[in-house]
């Protein structure tokens, strides 16, 4: 083995090659696709090498003719630390004494092709500076966790038969700080106020927009650059996995965003990286992405799906991620996706489908799957791919759930129309139930429902102020009456009036006011229900757990349907009104004798309603209505959503 000595500018530094944490298995599986933990090995870790302390750097830039590695420690010297090619494997590397935790680096790379020479950061880099600063920064990842009985219980927590309300949150806006100039709360700040809130609310879990580090803030994270780092503008690696850790300790699961579905072309980032396309596709029709003039990972690239397989278990052992969400599949499945006639390729067999995206996506959620057997998966996929949840052994993607984006279009469409309309737009509500168990469905009422012009969600409902909140209402208990888990993007809860801005604050001061604090009860309520009752979450992905009483009374603009679980006794009906119009003695066909108590009603006063309902409790006749053999005559209060219970356990 033969050492390489430099003497760099102003540092004193040496440079020793040699060094080989990257064995010659690393390199094999690397190469051929299959390394899945490559945060391991690439990238700056502390290494002791012969008795001395240092750094050992290793970058994958098989077009380059030399590689650097630059930083405080010489002075930003871009020649005088020297990278070592490893054989033909394309990874350069090296070990530099003296570098140790928080030292700001960059690579230096000098193309073979045309004399380009750039500065990137490290693709594996675990911490960067914080934007518009783009370096890397030498970091451990060690943390003393203290979430061993949320690790050792989560398969239950995320069971498919679990009831699973999620919280969506924008780490930046969820809440600032006014008094310090409005700034955004670090990851450690938000740990108890989000817990408190999240635990208060009932939800089951939060999803945070992607954490990932990404230049233009205003991307939200979903133009990540540091597919190994969470950002820095929230403080260190740590501090977000105290933010993880605390909410695990209080019983609430983590989802992550992930976007392997584009990145972004800035100078730093992967694009362009060793003066070829190294990571996308050199060709522009299928590697750039005309939405967001992105850049698109060329998927069938052996290091590339190392390289994102790998990021996405990181996050998975590192930070103890319960799943993760992966953004804009269907941009990923068609490689004409938003593109016009002539300007994308077709596939070997003349097809519109993205195969080798199609093999990534399979291959990612069997290597999750197989090292975290109980976290979830989670697609973003808008159009009628079959199988999106479904193993991939029979055919499917593999993904454990997928957004149903149908039901969220047409229920919001209704949602948003005059009352005395919706009689004739009634399908849009049933035609759901059509297809409701092809997939492991989640209900999104997600973040990009409330920007770009859409308004929020209490902005969209039609109506006086009253009629509003009791619109919001209505839709939320109808949303939770549905087989399917649940999503709801921060602010939701108590009817921010604006639309979401990243730049901001939610408007917390609005719960302090009635309709606000009746909303936020109302679906306090929601979720105790939907967690404590197993007929509403036990079978959300089986036809058994869903039965129309009647689907058809679009003259009053009524639904009615029942909720089963595994027990014969778990029973809830839902009725739903949603026009302004009481109905008193409403009859409804319900499949037992006895009492039916009312365990929630959307109208209640404690949730700025008028009042009207059926006085807790209904008594069940022999007469058959609805095809059941009992029915029952209820008070259907205006624009409300009513769960009764069957009191006696018997059908």
């Amino acid at each position: 083995m033969t050492d390489t000595k430099s003497t760099p500018r102003g540092a004193g530094r040496t440079v020793r090659h040699g060094v080989i944490p990257l064995t010659d298995q690393d390199l094999y599986l690397f190469n051929e696709g299959s390394h899945f933990r490559l945060y391991e090995k690439l990238g700056a870790h502390a290494y002791t090498w012969h008795g001395e302390e240092g750094t050992y750097f290793a970058v994958w830039a098989p077009n380059a003719e030399a590689v650097y590695v630059m930083g405080d420690f010489n002075a930003w010297d871009s020649r005088s630390h020297p990278l070592r090619a490893r054989g033909q494997s394309g990874i350069w590397e090296g070990f530099v004494t003296g570098v140790g935790n928080g030292i700001i680096y960059k690579y230096h790379l000098v193309s073979r092709h045309g004399g380009y020479h750039v500065d990137k950061a490290d693709p594996f880099g675990f911490y960067h500076e914080t934007p518009p600063k783009t370096a890397s920064r030498v970091w451990d990842l060690d943390y003393d966790w203290g979430d061993q009985e949320w690790m050792q219980e989560r398969s239950r927590h995320n069971a498919l038969d679990a009831p699973i309300s999620t919280y969506e949150v924008h780490l930046g806006s969820w809440m600032r700080a006014p008094e310090e100039g409005d700034r955004s709360l670090t990851y450690r700040e938000l740990a108890p106020r989000l817990a408190e809130h999240v635990k208060r609310m009932g939800f089951t879990h939060v999803e945070f927009l992607p954490v990932m580090e990404h230049p233009f803030y205003g991307s939200w994270g979903y133009q990540t650059t540091g597919y190994f780092a969470p950002t820095s503008r929230y403080g260190s690696p740590q501090d977000l996995m105290y933010l993880i850790d605390y909410l695990h300790q209080q019983g609430i699961g983590v989802l992550l965003d992930w976007v392997p579905s584009h990145f972004p072309n800035d100078e730093h980032g992967l694009g362009y990286f060793d003066g070829t396309h190294l990571y996308e596709h050199a060709d522009p029709r299928k590697g750039i992405h005309p939405d967001w003039n992105s850049l698109i990972f060329n998927y069938g690239r052996h290091e590339v799906r190392s390289f994102l397989i790998s990021s996405a278990l990181f996050w998975l052992d590192k930070y103890h991620a319960d799943g993760l969400r992966v953004d804009a599949v269907a941009s990923m499945l068609y490689l004409d996706y938003s593109r016009q006639q002539g300007a994308w390729i077709p596939n070997e067999h003349g097809g519109r489908e993205n195969l080798d995206a199609i093999s990534f996506l399979r291959s990612f959620n069997e290597e999750v799957l197989r090292s975290y057997p109980d976290v979830l998966t989670i697609a973003e996929e808008s159009t009628a791919w079959p199988m999106v949840s479904r193993p991939s052994y029979v055919g499917g993607l593999g993904f454990v759930l997928k957004w149903d984006l149908g039901w969220m279009h047409d229920t919001l469409h209704y949602m948003g129309r005059d009352p005395i309309y919706r009689t004739y737009h009634h399908n849009q509500l049933t035609f759901r139930m059509i297809y409701a168990f092809h997939e492991n469905f989640v209900l999104p009422l997600s973040h990009d429902e409330v920007v770009h012009g859409k308004r929020s969600l209490l902005g969209n409902m039609p109506g006086d102020n009253w009629q509003k909140f009791a619109n919001l209402r209505l839709l939320y208990g109808y949303m939770y009456g549905q087989p399917a888990k649940k999503l709801l993007f921060m602010g939701g809860e108590f009817g921010q009036w604006q639309e979401w801005s990243h730049d901001a604050s939610l408007d917390w001061h609005l719960v302090q006011y009635q309709p606000h604090a009746g909303l936020t009860r109302w679906l306090e309520d929601l979720n105790r229900l939907y967690r404590s009752e197993p007929a509403l979450h036990e079978l959300d992905f089986d036809p058994r757990g869903f039965e129309w009483v009647d689907a058809n009374d679009s003259q009053n603009s009524v639904l009615t349907f029942l909720r089963r679980g595994l027990s014969t006794h778990d029973v809830i009906l839902v009725v739903c009104n949603f026009t302004p119009v009481q109905r008193p003695n409403y009859r409804v066909g319900v499949p037992s004798s006895g009492f039916w108590r009312e365990v929630l009603n959307g109208d209640a006063t404690e949730y700025f309603g008028s009042g009207q309902g059926s006085l807790g409790e209904v008594e069940a006749v022999p007469a058959p209505w609805h095809g059941q053999p009992f029915s029952l005559t209820i008070t259907l209060p205006p624009l409300a959503v009513v769960f009764f219970k069957s009191t006696s356990g018997n059908e």
